[in-house]
């Protein structure tokens, strides 16, 4: 099963009362206005026009001051060099996923810039220098079209996996174009599957049929942008004869299409969700019946289908009807499929893994005759096997114990794995793993990108405001004087349940680590590390603990004498760069640099303003009453003191970021440089969501990042 657009819009990012001090005052306000969120700060809307003349003006104004400011300085010439060397490396682990007889690899270069989808076989692939077929130069493709594509994934056929969906993007947005693409012949399909640029999720049926739910036309999206209308297609069809099987709600996130591998079959399968968090699962009959719901609670995760039980991951607590049986969330738990399908009743249920309360569930995958486990315990690694015959038993593999470990590539088709091992200081290494007979193989692995040998990692937790235990990880040279003035930076995430685990970067190292600099990763409330609960602790009008949980680290490092607020600087991307826009309004004494990557920064129009309206599960709706009062307090761009002491603020984003709008950085850049604000302003015109389109770009946009930080806290 592959959820593309649950996992792209989860992976990825996801993202005091102004002008008016009396909340009574401020309540009648809000009730009187209509609509309800026309209520803005000063900063001009044009500025939200994407492409607008006017807009991309005053951009390339601010790009131009902080390039010019930024690239004057010999670090960045440094940085740049250095970054570009190691995302150029030619000793890179080419990541592969193993389907059918070959491994696929999507390998980028300085001579493959925007990447090349290549594969070869299994044998082959655990050689030191394989030797791959070439399938798709999207270089090529780009030069032949005259077009900016960014390869974002594809999906193929189960079982003959030369028959693929190719997604590509213009310039990195989520909008993807849709290609049929056939392996073997290393050429798209004569007359194949084609849909326009849209946002798009699309399963196979079988070689000749697909389900697409895509931008039908004029009120087939929902109010977050995704489609809510399925239609199946046959081939030789045009999409406007593309028959409709399924049908959501406008004010749906969106619904997408999906399949689940059930023995020789492939279920038909929808997944509706209603909001971020929580879905409606639909099976749709061969037989053209109405899709029939599965009797499952609406925040869960349908994890697959192994040996006959449908895995689902619970997000919270289940009492099923006619049982007495109670699950919590954070659980994995099974039942009959067979026996659902031919009765829609549930049958067998039963609980496969139970957290504790510093435990979670990171990943689940399934292969031919295992399940496989990976879970976050106290945020450290741990990989266990499972197998089920009337009930379910389980076993540790036994890896070596350095850090933290992910699942790369699994299949139901195999028993054959990928598990990549990392740590701060320990480069990656991937092992090949037979889970059948746990025959363990190590294949792949990255030379240091830069000196750890007098780097020392250590793990300390320290309360929250209200009472707790918040832990973070510092990486520091064995050797710092504990006297406040090491430069520190302090990085988190903090929302939609993402996890932040410990990871080698040879960028960070090379050009911070390396420098003199701290770096702190703090796994504050709003993350998954200790599960459902964790997450859902900061939800809504809850969230100010997420941004005490932040402060109280920052604190902490400053009571350890590792640094000072004058050398401590943060860092956060898209939902983290709300957090960074709250931490410069709410805190602007405990830092002295800010770097705010692709952020929401207008909490009161973030819903208005492109995939918004699909994180009102999130962050809250400002059409309602009680929650807009909280986010009328909490938003960065309604909040800035125009005679404020704050520290320099770094804003980063793209123009083509069609998740989270660029106009958030632009209107509160625009009110700081009003107010006489220091900051710098980067948006890069092509990137999307990661506010770069390829390696050489991120190269240049994590040195300019280096060079503000090394100005503010190491000068």
């Amino acid at each position: 099963m592959r959820l593309k657009f649950l996992t792209s819009l989860t992976i990825a990012g996801a993202f005091i009362l102004a002008g008016c001090s009396n909340p009574e005052k401020a309540q009648n306000k809000l009730e009187q206005s209509i609509p309800m969120t026309e209520i803005v700060a000063e900063a001009p809307l044009w500025l939200e026009e994407v492409e607008g003349k006017q807009a991309l003006d005053k951009v390339n104004a601010w790009n131009k001051e902080t390039l010019n400011k930024l690239m004057a300085d010999s670090r960045y010439t440094q940085y740049l060099e250095a970054g570009l060397e190691i995302v150029n490396a030619k000793d890179k682990i080419p990541y592969g996923t193993y389907r059918g007889r070959f491994v696929y690899n999507f390998w980028q270069d300085e001579n493959q810039v925007r990447g090349m989808l290549r594969r070869t076989t299994l044998d082959e692939y655990t050689k030191s220098q394989p030797k791959w077929e070439d399938l798709l130069s999207i270089d090529n493709l780009s030069a032949l079209e005259e077009k900016n594509w960014v390869y974002k994934g594809s999906e193929c056929l189960e079982s003959n996996y030369d028959r693929c969906l190719l997604s590509l993007s213009d310039g990195g947005k989520d909008s993807v174009e849709i290609r049929e693409w056939d392996h073997a012949k290393q050429s798209f399909v004569e007359n194949g599957f084609f849909i326009p640029d849209a946002k798009t999720g699309v399963s196979w049926k079988d070689i000749d049929n697909i389900n697409i739910a895509t931008n039908w036309g004029e009120g087939s999206v929902t109010e977050s942008g995704y489609p809510f209308i399925i239609k199946s297609l046959k081939r030789g069809q045009p999409l406007t004869q593309a028959k409709q099987i399924f049908e959501g709600e406008k004010t749906d996130v969106g619904v997408w299409p999906f399949s689940l591998k059930f023995g020789d079959n492939n279920l038909n399968m929808v997944v509706r969700s209603v909001t971020f968090f929580e879905s409606l699962y639909f099976w749709l009959p061969d037989d053209e019946r109405q899709g029939i719901q599965l009797p499952i609670p609406e925040k869960v995760a349908v994890q697959g289908v192994f040996k006959g039980q449908l895995v689902l991951s619970l997000k919270q607590q289940w009492s099923p009807q006619s049982t007495e049986q109670i699950f919590d969330s954070g659980d994995l738990v099974s039942f009959d499929l067979q026996h659902w399908l031919q009765n829609q009743q549930i049958k067998g249920l039963q609980l496969v893994y139970h957290p504790n309360e510093r435990a979670t569930i990171d990943a689940v995958s399934i292969t031919k005759n295992t399940l496989v486990l990976t879970l976050l315990e106290n945020v450290v690694s741990n990989i266990y096997i499972y197998d089920f015959t009337d009930r379910w038993s389980q076993m540790k593999l036994a890896m070596p114990e350095n850090g933290s470990m992910s699942v790369s590539s699994a299949h139901i088709d195999s028993d054959i794995i990928f598990i990549n091992q990392e740590s701060f200081v320990a480069p990656d290494t991937l092992f090949k793993i037979d889970v059948n007979n746990l025959d363990i193989t190590e294949i792949k692995s990255i030379p240091a990108r830069f000196d750890a040998s007098n780097i020392v990692v250590e793990q300390f937790q320290t309360s929250s405001k209200d009472g707790e235990k918040i832990p973070y990880f510092v990486v520091r040279q064995k050797d710092i004087k504990f006297d406040g003035t090491n430069p520190t930076l302090q990085y988190a995430y903090g929302g939609f349940q993402v996890s932040l685990k410990p990871s080698y970067s040879g960028l960070l190292g090379k050009n911070w680590l390396e420098q003199g600099g701290v770096y702190v990763l703090a796994n504050i409330r709003g993350g998954g590390e200790f599960g459902p609960n964790w997450h859902q602790a900061g939800l809504k009008t809850k969230r100010q603990v997420i941004f005490d949980d932040m402060i109280a680290v920052g604190e902490d490092v400053i009571a350890k004498k590792i640094t000072s607020s004058k050398h401590l600087g943060i860092m956060g991307g898209s939902n983290g760069g709300l957090l960074m826009g709250v931490m410069y309004t709410q805190r602007p004494d405990l830092w002295n640099a800010v770097v705010c990557q692709v952020p929401l920064l207008d909490m009161l129009r973030y819903h208005k303003l492109l995939a918004g309206a699909s994180w009102v599960g999130e962050y809250g709706s400002p059409d309602i009453p009680d929650e807009r009062a909280f986010l009328e307090k909490i938003s960065p761009l309604h909040n800035i003191d125009p005679d404020g002491d704050y520290p320099s603020i770094m804003f980063v984003t793209s123009t083509k970021d069609d998740r989270v709008h660029p106009g958030h950085a632009r209107k509160m850049a625009y009110l700081l440089e009003k107010y006489g604000h220091d900051f710098e302003y980067y948006e890069n015109i092509d990137g999307g969501h990661s506010a770069s389109a390829n390696l050489q770009e991120r190269a240049k946009r994590t040195a300019l990042e280096y060079t503000f930080l090394s100005q503010k806290l190491m000068d």
